[in-house]
């Protein structure tokens, strides 16, 4: 098989995403405290390693190059958001309302066919989404079968009413 045909495997995912931040206990604030990741480790008082439902680690947060540094420029390469995905509509649902209930700064909220997202940044200035996929069957096509994403306004009352279910 040559280089340009080469596909990745079906299988493949994405394991973790590690942020460089200016303060772990003001990240685990956060991520701990609003997102409700739970601590699997830390190393000394300069990374922690947090996940959901026990994996070793989905976002690991570490000072090694940044304690105390201002957020990243907005207009320069680098990450632009790390993606959350909630198994269900009504976990969107329960995170949406903490967050409205916090008074957390939003950035953003989407219905892109597919998914149904909710975007802000994390107090390093990170942007973070946090979405549920939709069943495939239910995803938007072309009329060529294609997939056809979108970017439409979040139906923000009927996600909330997820929560009367």
């Amino acid at each position: 098989m040559s280089e340009s045909q080469y596909i990745v495997p079906k299988d493949t995912r994405i394991g973790h995403v590690h942020l460089k931040v200016a303060d772990i206990d003001r990240s685990l604030k956060f991520y701990q405290g609003l997102l409700g990741f739970q601590i699997e480790q830390r190393y000394g008082s300069q990374a922690v390693f947090i996940s959901a439902g026990g994996y070793h680690h989905h976002i690991g947060l570490n000072t090694w190059h940044s304690k105390n540094g201002p957020p990243a420029p907005q207009n320069s390469t680098g990450l632009y958001h790390t993606a959350i995905v909630y198994p269900t509509r009504k976990d969107l649902a329960v995170v949406l309302k903490r967050l409205l209930d916090a008074g957390y700064p939003l950035t953003g909220m989407s219905d892109h066919g597919v998914s149904e997202a909710i975007y802000l940044n994390d107090p390093d200035g990170n942007g973070v989404e946090l979405y549920w996929d939709r069943p495939k069957d239910q995803w938007p096509k072309d009329e060529k079968g294609g997939l056809s994403m979108v970017t439409e306004p979040l139906d923000i009352k009927g996600l909330l009413a997820e929560l009367d279910h």
